[in-house]
This record gives C-alpha cells, sequence and structure tokens, in this order.
C-alpha cells in the first residue's frame, strides 16, 4: 500500500527514526498585515517537533513526512523512562499545521500616503528505508542485554519499550528483528544507554492503518517527566545525507525557549525589501534564512518567532484554540480541578472557552549535521516574554501624478529625497540578507515611471534636475 503524506512523511525526525539506518483579538500595532509567508513546507527532509513543557513535565509531539510503503515505516526514539500506554498518544496533523501557519515567518504590505497630508499610514491588507518487522513477538537473546519493558497497539502504530545494557547487543538485537542498523549509530547508542535511557521502537500495524480509514501516518505524542530538557538529534544524523532541517515549537507557561549548548540567535526582522520580492518571497526566505546559517558557520539554532499565544501582529493565522492546545499536550489549559486544603484534587466540568490562556510559543529553526551539532540539543525555559516574530516589510509609493496641490514641497521631497535612499536601503538590506548581488537587486527592482532617471515629476520642468549633479 502506498500513502503521500502531508509532510511526506519522512521516516521521522532526527531524534532517531535515521538512527536507525542509516480565538483571541489580534491587535494591529504593526499597521499591517501579511501577504506571504514561510512555513515549514518551503524546506525538503523537514522535521517538525512540538515540545510542550512546564516543569519536569513534556509532551513530545513528532511529526514525519516518511513517504513510501506504511509497512517500511518505523522509527526509534530515545526516552528518559519505560512509558506506559496512557502516555502515547496519536496527535493530528492539522493542529501542527495550525502551529505552523501561525508562527511562520512573514512578509508584510504597506502603502503610502500622499506625504502632502502630512501623515503617513499603513495600508491593511487584509534513504532512509526500514525493513519490515517479523511476524510476531521478537524472541529475547538475554546474552543480548536487551529487554522489551513494554508493548501496546496504539492507533495504528505497534509501539515497543526497549532497555539495553550494551551499544552491540542493542544493535545486533534490531538487526535480527529486521531493523538495518548503521554500524556507526554503536557509538551513540552507548551514550544514550549510558545516561539510563530506554527506546521507544514504533511501527505500523497495517490491519489497524486499513480499518482507520486514514490516508496518511499521524504523528506520535509522548508525555513523560525528566528533569533534563533536551531533544535527541545525534541519532537521526547516523546515515543522513547532507545538512537537516529542523522545527521546534515549544510551549510553555513561562517564556521563550533557547539552547543551552548551542548560540541560539534571533533572525534578523523588521527590515524593509524591494516589491518584487512579493512575488518570490519563498525564494527569498530560503536564502536568508540560508545566509544566516553560513554567517553563524552553521552552529547557530534560531528563533524565527517568540509570542504570547494570546494574539498575534499581524496574523499569518489565528491563535490556536485552547481545543488544539490541549491536543497538542498543553495539560494546563483547561484544567479547572479545585484543590480543597487536606483533600486531593476535585474535577470540574472542563469548559473551553475563547478566553485567555497562559500559553508562550518558540519557534526554532536549524539547520544542522554531524560535524556542527556533535551533541543533542539542550533546552532551557526562559522568563523572557518579549514578543518577536521574522517579518519583513514591503512598502508601496505614492504616485505623485495624483497631487493637486502643485505647490507642495513635501511631494518634490518625497520623490527626489526620501524614495532614492528608500530604494538604496531596500537593496542593501536584501543584500545583507540574502547574500545576493546589488547589481541583481537593482536589475529586479520596479522603480516607478515618475521616479525613472530621477526626475521630478511632481512640479517644475522635466530638465531641471538633468544636469544638477554634473
Amino acid at each position: 500500500m502506498k500513502i503521500l503524506s502531508l509532510y511526506k512523511f519522512r521516516a521521522l525526525l532526527l531524534l532517531a527514526s535515521v538512527l536507525i539506518f542509516g480565538q483571541a483579538q489580534s491587535a494591529l500595532a504593526f499597521c499591517g498585515f501579511y501577504v506571504a509567508k514561510a512555513d515549514t513546507d518551503l524546506f525538503n527532509e523537514a522535521s517538525k517537533v512540538v515540545l510542550v513543557r512546564d516543569g519536569n513535565r513534556t509532551v513530545l509531539t513528532m511529526a514525519n513526512d516518511f513517504q513510501g510503503d506504511v509497512k517500511d515505516f518505523a522509527m526509534v526514539v530515545p526516552v528518559p523512562t519505560v512509558l506506559e500506554e496512557g502516555q502515547i498518544h496519536v496527535g493530528n496533523n492539522a493542529v501542527i499545521d495550525h502551529l505552523d501557519a501561525y508562527t511562520a515567518p512573514r512578509l508584510v504590505e504597506y502603502f503610502d500616503d500622499n506625504p502632502c497630508h502630512q501623515m503617513m499610514r499603513g495600508k491593511v491588507l487584509s534513504d532512509v528505508q526500514f525493513s519490515p518487522l517479523m511476524e510476531g513477538a521478537p524472541q529475547m537473546r538475554s546474552d543480548l542485554g536487551v529487554t522489551i519493558e513494554a508493548e501496546y497497539q496504539i492507533g495504528e502504530y505497534d509501539i515497543l519499550l526497549l532497555s539495553a545494557k550494551q551499544s552491540d547487543g542493542l544493535l545486533v538485537w534490531l538487526s535480527q528483528n529486521g531493523y538495518q542498523v548503521s554500524s556507526s549509530a554503536k557509538q551513540t547508542l552507548g551514550s544514550y544507554i549510558k545516561q539510563g535511557l530506554k527506546f521507544f521502537v514504533a511501527r505500523v500495524n497495517l490491519d489497524a492503518f486499513d480499518s482507520s480509514g486514514q490516508s496518511f501516518l499521524r504523528p506520535i505524542q509522548i508525555a513523560y517527566e525528566s528533569k533534563r530538557f533536551m531533544l535527541p538529534i545525534r541519532l537521526g544524523m547516523e546515515n543522513a545525507k547532507g545538512d537537516q532541517e529542523l522545527f521546534v515549537f515549544a510551549l510553555t507557561r513561562e517564556g521563550r525557549v533557547e539552547t543551552t549548548n548551542y548560540r541560539t540567535e534571533k533572525l534578523p526582522s523588521e527590515l524593509e525589501v524591494p516589491t518584487f520580492v512579493k512575488r518570490s518571497f519563498d525564494e527569498f526566505y530560503k536564502a536568508m534564512f540560508a545566509e544566516q546559517v553560513r554567517k553563524s558557520r552553521g552552529k547557530s539554532v534560531f528563533t524565527e518567532y517568540a509570542w504570547d499565544m494570546n494574539w498575534c501582529d499581524p496574523c499569518a493565522a489565528d491563535p490556536l484554540s485552547q481545543e488544539q492546545l490541549r491536543e497538542l499536550g498543553v495539560f494546563w489549559v483547561g484544567d479547572n480541578r479545585v484543590q480543597i486544603e487536606g483533600q486531593p484534587l476535585v474535577p470540574q466540568p472542563r469548559t473551553m472557552s475563547n478566553g485567555p490562556v497562559d500559553v508562550f510559543v518558540t519557534r526554532l529553526h536549524v539547520r544542522y549535521n554531524k560535524v556542527n551539532f556533535p551533541e543533542d540539543l539542550m533546552l532551557q525555559v526562559t522568563p523572557d516574554r518579549k514578543n518577536f516574530q521574522g517579518r519583513y516589510i514591503i512598502r508601496h509609493e505614492w504616485d505623485p501624478s495624483q497631487n493637486e496641490d502643485k505647490s507642495c514641497k513635501a511631494a518634490a521631497d518625497y520623490v527626489n529625497n526620501l524614495l532614492p535612499k528608500r530604494y538604496h536601503d531596500q537593496a542593501s538590506n536584501l543584500a545583507k540578507l540574502t547574500g545576493w548581488s546589488m547589481q541583481d537587486i537593482k536589475a529586479k527592482m520596479e522603480f516607478p515611471l515618475f521616479y525613472e532617471g530621477s526626475g521630478n515629476q511632481s512640479g517644475g520642468n522635466w530638465w531641471d534636475n538633468l544636469w544638477k549633479d554634473q
């Protein structure tokens, strides 16, 4: 059976799938709405992870872009403990899509007003493959030191929780049970075993998948407690071909999430770029991100968005509802249990209103490889709730031919001084952001007719400035 995933469902995440083998109101402080956004679909082989974190509690949602026979899908993820059945859930791709759209870097559009009106206002517009596991429960070999701690069927997945005493034994066990395992994973597996981590193994139950009526595999969610807040990425690089793309959507009560063992930096933002970028925002954003990776020597994790979930400005999508946040594992939203002194928590009817929610979202984007990211991502929640977004601006000029007041000096200053400087600054911004040449950028820029040749068409003779600079 063949499937086409909404995300091209690649064998999960960096975490380890590659191990084996190789409604709130929207304020308008910025006076503009987005006209284009850069979601994760712009990038090939991109993995998406949603991390809900509060105290020691974590809910991890793993979305994949695997494409192919579902019988070939499997993944292995190191986890801090043996998970009970209730700690594992099958999620909803649509909610992750919504979170992606809500946090995506965006392009916004403004229109200049008549400078003679003494005010400016913005116009709102509005080869990773897996061999199938052998049928039936695998036979345990005590000499390999591998133990099946638990096994479940959840949704369309068969789940195993493994513990191991040594990496050699785990490699042999995986190989004997139908996994093609890269020998280069030995050291990384050994490191996880020394840390006392267990191994979450998932494969597709073909009968359950056929009867579910699903046309794509759904994301897997796990909930656990651990003092360490981390995301294991090393196993995903063992047999990876080239750089990998990872998007982390972190939801917390407190504030922004950052890495502690790598530099976390914000993407350049709030810069004006030429209007032609509107036609090719995808191309611009990919070039811009690649240039920032180059400038950081490929060793930074980038913040693309950090914002209170109650609102957005400008909104590329509506904030997530409380129901959607609960689906992603935000366990403190809509929990109306009452604590009476000396008694256990008393559950009350849960109400999912459109009122305010105590959720802060951080979107991190990292392009990583085995050389530049030799360690897993160690994370921390900060108290920083300052809003940030990757936001880029195009501004359309006012047409001076519409000016009826020929004596207005502001119009002449607008054409002869403000616009030339703006065009230069926009081209310079774009060159610095993307690494594109100024010559190529200026060749693409759409200068208005009244600006061609720097002539002043808002009053006076056409030749007044012809030899002014000679």
